[in-house]
């Protein structure tokens, strides 16, 4: 694999647009543009509300340890998504890339897994030197290209790039909650009584916290429940279930959004029920160092 260096801060790495490219590249080199984890903490959301899910739609066993995927395009400009189960090698690229470092990632052929056409993310640059990206002309038994989320519609992987996006710029979104707190029933962590109506969004936030303390008594599929660090002693938590995600800080509040109320953020507010259970999603969620 022809690989250039990835522009830094990106979880998915960029090639920047003066990187050397092949005027002698055939299809049968892959010029690496960006690249990601599948494992049990950490997988593209897009592609399921557990690793189990993440792994059927890209036809592959959910094994415990995991697998690398790796983005980029042929000499031809075909997209491929090439599966390795290098997976150490993909996060040691990952993290030189995150810190502005060159990494040639150049996965051996052994790791390859599978070459999947298309990609599953969106990937906004392209490999220079090489035509437009564009899917690779189809063969018989060929899968169907991998495409990622359209933008312009609301559903399950909407919801949860809406919920990863949350969790990336916490901060903002804790501000505005701060700058106008919501009203007491507007947290769904308050008691029956006191909540809204129940064909409010609410109401459907409350079936989520309830189907979260289900969790606890019936363990969910690996990576329904993840747990990273926040660089204190608190923990950031991302759940999802059927229908909704969540997006939590264990030593603050949390925010849900829904499939039934497109790019709707809910704050539930850290009532006395809420802290408890944070705490026990934390214990049980798949940890990322």
């Amino acid at each position: 694999m022809a690989a250039t260096e990835p522009a830094a801060g990106d979880t998915y790495a960029r090639v920047p647009a003066d990187a050397a490219g092949g005027s002698e590249a055939d299809a049968d080199s892959l010029f690496v543009l960006t690249a990601c984890l599948l494992t049990p903490a950490r997988f593209p959301s897009v592609l399921g509300d557990d690793y189990p899910a993440a792994c059927a739609a890209l036809g592959l066993e959910p094994y415990e340890e995991g697998y690398g995927l790796v983005l980029g395009q042929d000499g031809l400009g075909a997209r491929w998504t090439v599966v390795v189960d290098d997976v150490s090698l993909v996060a040691v690229a990952i993290a030189s890339w995150d810190c502005g470092m060159a990494y040639d990632l150049s996965p051996g052929e052994e790791s390859v897994v599978a070459a999947l056409p298309g990609w599953p993310l969106a990937v906004a640059t392209r490999a220079p030197g090489v035509p437009e990206p564009h899917d690779p002309e189809p063969e018989e038994g060929d899968p169907a290209p991998l495409v990622p989320p359209a933008e312009d519609v609301w559903g399950p992987a909407q919801r949860r790039l809406g919920a990863d996006e949350v969790a990336l710029r916490w901060h903002d979104w804790r501000a505005q909650i701060e700058e106008a707190p919501p009203a007491p029933a507007s947290g769904a962590d308050t008691p029956v009584e006191s909540a809204p109506a129940p064909d409010g969004p609410y109401a459907e936030v409350r079936r989520a916290l309830e189907e979260l303390r289900g969790y606890l008594e019936e363990a969910p599929p690996a990576g329904r429940v993840r747990s990273a660090p926040t660089g204190g002693e608190a923990r950031a938590l991302r759940a999802d279930g059927p229908g909704w995600s969540l997006v939590a800080r264990t030593d603050d509040m949390a925010f849900v959004l829904l499939d039934a109320h497109p790019r709707e953020v809910l704050p539930v507010t850290r009532g006395p029920r809420l802290p408890g259970l944070l705490e026990a999603l934390d214990a049980i969620a798949v940890r990322h160092a």
